[in-house]
């Protein structure tokens, strides 16, 4: 995909205009130790009807590559954690609206693991702002119970995980779609027998929730 590498203030980010002109856009978020190049592989099969903006996380990953939160240690994160990056992100987006006249009051967003559960938390804290979301091999941050909005049937939510995922366990992400219906959620959920990954499938009925 041919794709545009950028900048904006301490931003760095890769994006994709649309096939036709559109106002809508699908913000792609990487996960622990991925970059803005990582989330592309994904996006090869989306619906071309939106801008796609995928922006690095702020925060180097002590291995390599970059993170939603400030360190990764062995306590799940929390929203806490997450919150600077959260609020930076949409600070962000809405400068690069404005910079490239695409409207950012509501949006689409696709996360893969951490960059899912940063996904799952802006439904949360923002839920006037995302229309559609998708966790893939993901999580809902610790304290998402506390919080979690009450949604009409319209907030539709989409989770795929792979049941050998070692990484990230099927039962955070099961517990994640639960809670989501039990806020008043459409959720459609996909799991297959595969490791911290989405399935062939899976991505097929992820294009399909995004098309619309």
């Amino acid at each position: 995909m041919n794709t545009t590498l950028a900048t904006l203030e301490d931003w760095t980010y890769r994006f994709l205009p649309p096939e036709t002109p559109s106002r809508r856009l699908l913000l792609l978020l990487h996960g622990w130790t991925g970059d803005e190049n990582s989330m592309w592989v994904f996006a090869r099969n989306f619906p071309r009807s939106a801008w796609m903006l995928a922006p690095r996380a702020p925060f180097p990953a002590a291995s390599s590559g970059y993170s939603w939160r400030e360190q990764v240690g062995e306590t799940p994160a929390s929203l806490d954690d997450m919150r600077e990056s959260a609020d930076g992100l949409l600070h962000f987006l809405d400068g690069w609206g404005v910079a490239n006249q695409v409207d950012t009051a509501q949006f689409d967003v696709v996360g893969f693991s951490q960059g899912a559960a940063m996904a799952g938390m802006l439904s949360l804290l923002h839920p006037d702002r995302v229309r559609k979301v998708a966790m893939l091999a993901g999580f809902l941050p610790r304290g998402a119970e506390e919080i979690l909005p009450a949604f009409d049937r319209q907030k539709r939510v989409f989770i795929a995980h792979g049941t050998q995922d070692l990484m990230v366990s099927v039962e955070r992400a099961r517990h994640a779609a639960q809670l989501f219906e039990q806020a008043g959620a459409s959720v459609e959920y996909c799991e297959a027998d595969v490791a911290h990954k989405v399935s062939a499938e899976c991505l097929r009925a992820l294009a399909g929730y995004l098309r619309d």
